[in-house]
């Protein structure tokens, strides 16, 4: 995953890997190692997402998502070797959102995941994500904190239990409560950006 910059007002400065000597690509590179990476996750989302539709929780849509997860962690490896960029950063957590939102909403469609914790994340994402273009438009970025990394894996841990072809109560309870745990991160790393960011905001 692309870290955010700094807070700060006007552009930060996107860090390379320690000890990393010369940056392989400038921070406004777009032909990247790593947005190929993401690349390769936003053309596989509709792949998934007719498997999911198709066909529900199935072996062959788990194995693809668990191969279209780990780009995700791949592409920041690579970028953080090769160098950060400024379009990494906006098309990563992009290429995220629309991957696990989709799904979501696809095992929703299958009666696989109940529609209220999803539309709860789905809320969360689109604030977040509203709130960052305003500010971003100002000239103030407003850094991460590491549970939205622990939220982003969770996500994903969530999806691919659902798209695991078994049944009975018992995995049903344990995707809930997965599904559940994501809902409670999402929703409070999204406050706590919101209010790191009107802090930041105040202080400019």
């Amino acid at each position: 995953m692309v870290t955010e910059p700094a807070a700060g007002r006007g552009p930060a400065p996107l860090p390379s890997a320690a000890g990393d000597g010369d940056r392989s690509f400038g921070p406004s590179a777009l032909a990247t190692p790593a947005n190929a990476l993401t690349l390769a996750r936003v053309l596989a989302t509709p792949v998934i997402l007719v498997m999911v539709l198709a066909g529900g929780p199935a072996w062959p849509a788990f194995v693809l998502w668990v191969l279209v997860a780990a780009t995700d962690v791949a592409d920041g490896v690579v970028a953080r070797r090769h160098g950060t960029t400024r379009s990494g950063a906006f098309l990563d957590p992009l290429a995220d959102k629309v991957l696990v939102l989709g799904v979501m909403f696809a095992l929703v469609v299958n009666d696989r995941l109940w529609w209220l914790p999803v539309a709860l994340i789905a809320l969360r994402e689109l604030a977040v994500s509203a709130y960052r273009s305003y500010v971003g438009r100002k000239g103030i970025s407003v850094p991460a904190r590491a549970w939205a990394k622990v939220k982003t894996v969770v996500q994903d841990v969530a999806v691919g239990v659902a798209l695991v072809p078994a049944t009975g109560d018992a995995w049903d309870d344990l995707v809930a409560v997965l599904l559940w745990v994501a809902v409670v991160l999402t929703v409070v790393t999204g406050a706590q950006y919101l209010l790191d960011g009107r802090k930041v905001v105040r202080a400019v």
